[in-house]
């Protein structure tokens, strides 16, 4: 499942955490990625690792111009742009009534901005020969999770455009998909670390009782939406959670 030979995929947030686990993953299963990232450190080690499977670009994700230009790279070094995966995201956590214009900046220019950007510029690429479209959701948007309007509104905005998106482009032959993970990253172990009964009450709400491995849990869902696999899906919103949320 989840064949991914001869794409070329971009890869937002593609250095570490979870878009570090998509960007190992992806080529495991056979494509090269273009791993945009501010992260340059953990950037050039995913790209010394796959030397000629991974491609780093340093860049801030809500500038417009960073996705012109990772498509251009895509482009460039490997010939073509198959698949867009926008993982990349930065928010605040404050009560909604101390979010300041800066904090919903932030959010939605990193989160749905962003994703804009990168679905414009990726489009005339996706549409040559048909190419898929993941966006990341969250749980938080689905629950109205406390501390969470900056990031939650921007991932509910981001479902409703990949809606959109699924409609407005399916005569093109791409895919626009959702995945909302809840994943164990590095800021869920230092938590797990700093309030361990905390986490395990968190984990034993979750149906399958752990929160997901971004390599094992995660990666493989995004796998299966960018491949031929899932080619007769569009618009949908999967959730990776371990049963937390179930749509009806």
């Amino acid at each position: 499942m989840g064949n991914l030979a001869n794409q070329a995929i971009i890869v937002t947030g593609g250095a570490a955490g979870i878009g570090g686990a998509l960007t190992t993953v992806l080529v495991q299963r056979g494509a090269a990625v273009v791993a945009v990232d501010v992260n340059e450190a953990a950037g050039k080690r995913k790209e010394q690792d796959h030397s000629e499977r991974v491609v780093f670009l340093k860049g801030d994700v809500s500038q417009e111009s960073v996705a012109k230009q990772a498509v251009g790279l895509a482009v460039s070094r490997f010939g073509k742009l198959t698949g867009l995966v926008n993982n990349a995201h930065a928010s605040t956590q404050k009560p909604l009534m101390a979010l300041t214009q800066e904090d919903w900046a932030l959010s939605f220019g990193t989160g749905f901005n962003a994703t804009l950007y990168f679905m414009k510029a990726a489009y005339p690429e996706l549409a040559k020969s048909g190419g898929s479209i993941v966006n990341f959701g969250s749980g938080a948007g689905l629950r109205g999770l406390i501390l969470q309007a900056s990031y939650a509104a921007a991932k509910e905005a981001i479902r409703g455009l990949s809606r959109v998106a699924a409609n407005e482009w399916a005569k093109d032959k791409i895919r626009v998909n959702v995945i909302c993970p809840m994943a164990h990253t590095e800021g869920v172990e230092q938590w797990k670390i700093n309030h361990p009964e905390q986490y395990k009450e968190s984990a034993s709400q979750i149906p399958l009782n752990h929160f997901g491995d971004p390599e094992t849990d995660i990666a493989p869902v995004v796998a299966f939406l960018l491949s031929d696999d899932s080619r007769y899906m569009t618009g949908q919103t999967l959730m990776a959670d371990g049963g937390s949320i179930m749509l009806r």
